[in-house]
């Protein structure tokens, strides 16, 4: 029972999702304070970053605001910081555009030099 959990734990997937959860977390963490600093920016230019006590004919729109504009900021965080820079790569490696290996050091080449001797004889 306990091999078969430990087994469970050790899987791939598992751990690539516990590294994933955790990255998130941190991922969110940059994402908020870049959202404090561009609703900051939006403060200095409309009065104040926090809409929420706007409500015009008494129908409670800023809270709505406020909430939308965090989204497209966090959505456009996401995806220049994210989906953009992958895309990219993406299209990289299906063009065959790798970057160049390092050449190869000088213990690697004398042992290729020493197989081949020995190859050769």
């Amino acid at each position: 029972m306990l091999k078969g959990f430990k087994d469970f734990i050790m899987r791939g997937n598992v751990v690539d999702l516990a590294v994933a959860v955790i990255i998130a977390g941190a991922f969110g963490k940059v994402i908020e304070a870049f959202v404090t600093v561009i609703m900051d920016v939006v403060g200095k230019l409309g009065g104040t970053p926090n809409f929420s006590a706007w409500a015009p004919g008494g129908v409670h729109l800023g809270t709505f605001i406020t909430v939308t504009i965090s989204f497209l900021i966090v959505a456009a965080a996401v995806y220049f910081m994210v989906v953009a820079p992958m895309n990219h790569l993406a299209a990289r490696r299906a063009a065959g555009v790798e970057p160049e290996p390092e050449a190869p050091s000088e213990e690697v080449l004398l042992l290729t030099e020493i197989r081949d001797a020995l190859r050769s004889r």
